[in-house]
């Protein structure tokens, strides 16, 4: 890798990490006013139509995209991925953006931990260590048994553990399969069963909100569009600090467009976790 690589991989994820910012509080809005099923599922038919475009112009096509000998585990991921994007939005509407990115910055600690039993990978003391740190620093934002703990908060948690899940299915799933194949089946299949789910809540939407909604659709497509180039130029484990960034990009949008205030606690414990998650991305560097 190139260190004019490295400079583009981390351009493209700092890009990609402002997109999905600006996505994410387009979610909130939309869920806000109309029914969070049904926002999903529009977003995820352009999705659909996003990796279905992309997978036309590779070699071999559809045919090529599609094929696998895991059927089930792909389609197990895309639902995963479905299921934790709804439960994210919710989230969002419940506690705001800024707390629910607050807890689910620990997803990075929780596939280290599942990492093992899940993948059979090997987790040293080091990263063990920085895991229990890591929660500790969770616990700092959640403040439970200070009466102050809201049953809320347990959303995002939920959130960070489908994608845990998600995530390192996708790892498992790509001994045998391609990004490429893994891509097709996540906006296929997701699509899919969103509208299975999402058909049943349609409610007529404003001029206005139509607008924002095609924002959204055109976030998604381009924020992935920008992961994917990055992850082409630059190792991931190089790269993935500057995933953090989401968070920064996260508060200055909360702050200012939806007026939410970062709390003391959240504030200290989103800095524990994410030390935490920068050491166990660079133990996992040094292990490779």
């Amino acid at each position: 890798m190139t260190e004019q690589n490295l400079k583009l991989g981390i351009w493209m994820m700092l890009l990609s990490t402002f997109i999905f910012a600006m996505q994410d509080g387009i979610s909130r809005y939309l869920a806000g006013e109309y029914n969070v099923y049904m926002v999903i599922m529009i977003r995820f038919w352009f999705f659909a139509a996003f990796v279905v475009a992309v997978a036309g112009r590779k070699a071999g096509g559809l045919r090529a995209a599609a094929r696998t000998r895991q059927p089930i585990l792909q389609a197990f991921r895309a639902l995963l991925l479905v299921s934790q994007i709804c439960v994210m939005v919710l989230s969002f509407t419940l506690l705001g953006l800024i707390e629910s990115h607050a807890v689910f910055a620990c997803y990075p600690l929780l596939i280290a931990a599942l990492s093992g039993p899940v993948l059979g990978e090997r987790v040293g003391w080091r990263r063990w260590t920085a895991i229990g740190i890591g929660f500790i620093g969770v616990l700092v934002i959640l403040e439970p048994g200070f009466g102050v703990f809201e049953p809320a908060a347990i959303v995002p948690l939920v959130a960070a553990l489908l994608f845990t899940l998600y995530g390192l299915l996708t790892r498992y799933a790509s001994r045998q399969d391609s990004t490429a194949t893994s891509f097709f089946w996540t906006g296929v299949v997701g699509a899919i069963g969103m509208t299975l789910v999402g058909m049943w809540f349609w409610e007529p939407m404003a001029a206005p909100d139509w607008a924002w909604m095609a924002l959204l659709c055109v976030t998604g497509a381009s924020g992935h569009y920008a992961l994917i180039k990055c992850y082409e130029v630059a190792e991931a484990s190089a790269v993935q600090p500057f995933a953090y960034l989401q968070l920064v990009f996260i508060s200055v949008l909360g702050v200012t467009v939806f007026d939410e205030t970062i709390r003391t606690n959240v504030a200290i414990g989103v800095g524990i976790v994410v030390a935490t998650g920068l050491f166990t991305l660079w133990r996992e560097r040094v292990k490779a």
